[in-house]
């Protein structure tokens, strides 16, 4: 098929995908707003939080999108049961890694001033840490199950559940933070609450579709309590856990430079969360055409038209590099805009803006690394990617980031500039890892053919 045709599939399916996610990460942004008219105390405590409970609730995405690659297959070669055990491990795994982390989180709060932040930003974690921490269940519980719809080529009905949760997701903000409709005055905990209560319900409702919907009957678990057997499970680990040790690597690079930016004073840490929120928000854009890749290099191995993936694949790279574009000139251009609808401080705005444009220096490098992993990850290849994410953001990208700000007259840029070396380490390695694969997917049906 051509180039515009696959195009065209993977942006029907992405369509509802970008979008999702975009909805999921302006929740992350009216927090910050809202969060940030409190106070710069109050912002930088939302951004030393997001960078603690980011880790794990990324390596949890990551472990699930064993769902997303498993349910893809099984649609693919026409396989019910199969998919209805993808569904339901997924599920297990959500659950039992949420509660893990959960406890980890718990036995952590004590050790939080050991981290280096402001004894202020520490007080004010700790309690918000705690609620956010428990939001963690029904969250991935959620994006177990939304996996599975997505992998269906069912996206639309959770794509409204979400954005409906996330909508009442900022209703409660404004109500908790503030005190609205005779609520207590609960200041950023308000946030918290309303974070936890949000995912709840969109959990709830997700569940309540998926039982519902006639279509999806076949596809659905029967059964939702059954014992995995430990081949289901090694199936799914083999996937999820290299995926999100890769996705961890990035993750945890950039909370690490949340970290970094302590030393730096509250201006580069509500800065920092600023300039953050904006590329978490741009980053969701070839994140959710990711997602829709992952499904689609899935499906067509699954159904075995192995000739189509490097149509799939090209025309991924096309679109994930005119995303890339995009968002790039969005920075460039309107970085001070940008910063001013976050806070009315002319020093953290100053600041905000000299880290976006740095932010749409990388945005090619971001949208492509992204896209190829995603790709490679539908084709069962997650070791060798998760390798060359360590590298890239670990042994490269965060040395870069402390030898700049820590040794010239950088500071805080120093550290972003690290991150964009980082992700393009991820961009040159990541695409020959592709191309690779799609070669040897070549070779062995040139050698089925005898040819």
């Amino acid at each position: 098929m051509s180039l515009l045709h696959e195009s065209k599939l993977t942006l029907r399916l992405a369509l509802p995908l970008i979008i999702g996610q975009v909805s999921q990460m302006l929740l992350g942004v009216a927090d910050s707003v809202m969060v940030g008219k409190l106070g710069v105390t109050e912002l930088a405590s939302l951004t030393f939080v997001n960078s603690i409970f980011w880790i794990p609730f990324v390596f949890g995405i990551g472990v699930l999108t064993c769902v997303s690659v498993l349910t893809s297959n099984a649609r693919g070669a026409g396989d019910a049961q199969q998919a209805r055990g993808s569904c339901r491990n997924g599920l297990y795994i959500s659950l039992g890694t949420a509660a893990c982390f959960l406890l980890i989180g718990l036995v952590s709060l004590p050790f939080l001033d050991r981290l280096g932040q402001p004894a202020a930003v520490v007080a004010l974690s700790r309690p918000y840490l705690l609620v956010l921490m428990c939001s963690i269940v029904p969250g991935l519980a959620s994006i177990a199950l939304k996996n599975h719809a997505d992998a269906l080529d069912r996206p639309w009905p959770p794509f409204w559940i979400f954005l409906a949760g996330v909508a009442f997701n900022v209703w409660l903000n404004w109500v908790l933070i503030y005190g609205k409709w005779g609520a207590p005055e609960m200041g950023m905990m308000g946030a918290a609450w309303a974070t936890l209560v949000s995912r709840i319900l969109m959990f709830l409702a997700i569940l309540f579709w998926l039982e519902k919907d006639r279509e999806l009957q076949d596809w659905v678990p029967f059964t939702w309590f059954r014992k995995p057997t430990r081949g289901e499970l090694l199936a799914h680990a083999r996937i999820g856990v290299p995926a999100s040790f890769q996705m961890l690597c990035e993750v945890a690079a950039f909370s690490a430079a949340g970290l970094m930016m302590g030393r730096f004073g509250e201006v580069s840490m509500a800065a920092h969360q600023i300039a953050m929120t904006c590329a978490g928000t741009a980053f969701m854009v070839p994140l959710g055409l990711s997602m829709a890749l992952t499904v689609r290099t899935g499906a067509v191995t699954g159904s075995g038209e192995t000739a189509r993936l490097r149509g799939v694949v090209y025309s991924g790279w096309l679109l994930a590099g005119g995303f890339g574009a995009l968002n790039a000139l969005f920075f460039l251009v309107g970085g001070v805009f940008w910063a001013r609808q976050f806070t009315t401080d002319l020093a953290v705005i100053q600041a905000t803006a000299g880290l976006l444009s740095i932010v749409g220096v990388f945005q090619m490098f971001d949208s492509l690394q992204v896209a190829s992993s995603s790709m490679l990850r539908g084709l069962h290849d997650t070791r060798v990617p998760a390798l060359m994410g360590f590298v890239a953001y670990w042994l490269v990208g965060l040395p870069v980031a402390a030898w700049l700000s820590w040794h010239g007259p950088m500071a805080a840029r120093g550290v972003w500039w690290g991150l964009a070396t980082g992700l393009f380490i991820a961009c040159v390695t990541l695409a020959p890892r592709l191309l690779h694969r799609l070669r040897k997917q070549e070779l062995a049906i040139a050698v089925d053919a005898g040819l």
